[in-house]
């Protein structure tokens, strides 16, 4: 292997600066004494540098570790939290490759454990808003866990049907709220009670469309069209008792019809 040619060249280095140096204090003259003494020093200060070397490989190492075991809790946590299967790592890959697996699948469920939180947040937001408008209760979800994707997909049509069943109710209460207009101006009434003037003078948003108010509305239009059926009503019986009036007096027709424009 190639690790096994460096290892050896590096051997080979340390044989071949020992020697130079050993054929240098001969040159030089040194006794044999300090020549042990200072090839002595040389191996103090190779094992130094080597075991330094070794330490910081296995602190490494011991990192590795460390984040591995860290990575394994937190994914069991995820896991649980987001209702998946336990993560299953390949026990056979290098330390290395397990903790980045660990790490990359760690951060892939950390986003989508906060993609499900936003969009729950999201639809609750929506879902006060047309809690307002129809007076209705929210949907039942635990605010504080991580919603399932089942439970997500449920709000949605939740919400769906509420959206359907709010703009239901706006299309009856504009439909009727014109009606009632309409018929409060043939009748020359004022609206005279807050709910009146709520339907007539209100910003048609901000009504409130709940049941109760659209069953009041149309309460209220039965009783405008009966007052403007009764009306009717006295109208005709009076216009009868005049046309019978005019034949007993034997009015001429151009008086009949002057009078009629009335």
């Amino acid at each position: 292997a190639l690790s096994e040619v460096l290892a050896a060249e590096a051997v080979s280095c340390l044989n071949r600066a020992m020697a130079a140096l050993r054929d240098i204090w001969e040159e030089i003259g040194i006794p044999e004494e300090q020549r042990l003494e200072r090839t002595d020093v040389v191996k103090k200060h190779i094992k130094s540098l080597l075991d330094m070397m070794v330490a910081e490989e296995e602190s490494l190492k011991e990192r590795l570790l460390k984040s591995i075991a860290l990575c394994r809790k937190e994914l069991d946590i995820l896991c649980r939290e987001l209702q998946l299967d336990p993560f299953e790592a390949e026990e056979e890959s290098t330390i290395l490759q397990m903790e980045k697996n660990l790490r990359t699948r760690v951060e892939v469920l950390l986003k989508q454990k906060r993609d499900r939180k936003q969009e729950l947040k999201s639809l609750q937001e929506q879902d006060r808003d047309l809690c307002d408008i129809l007076c209705t209760a929210p949907f039942c979800i635990d605010s504080a866990a991580v919603p399932s994707l089942e439970d997500l997909d449920r709000y949605r049509r939740h919400l769906a049907a509420l959206s359907a069943e709010k703009e239901q109710r706006r299309e009856e209460f504009v439909s009727s709220k014109r009606q009632i207009i309409l018929l409060m101006e043939e009748l020359d009434h004022t609206p005279d009670t807050s709910f009146e003037r709520d339907v007539v003078c209100e910003d048609e948003e901000a009504f409130c469309l709940s049941t109760e108010n659209i069953a009041a509305l149309q309460d209220l239009l039965q009783q405008l069209e009966a007052r403007q059926a009764l009306n009717e009503a006295v109208c005709t019986e009076l216009r009868s008792r005049i046309t019978a009036l005019w034949e007993r007096l034997q009015i001429p027709a151009e008086e009949r019809e002057a009078s009629a424009v009335h």
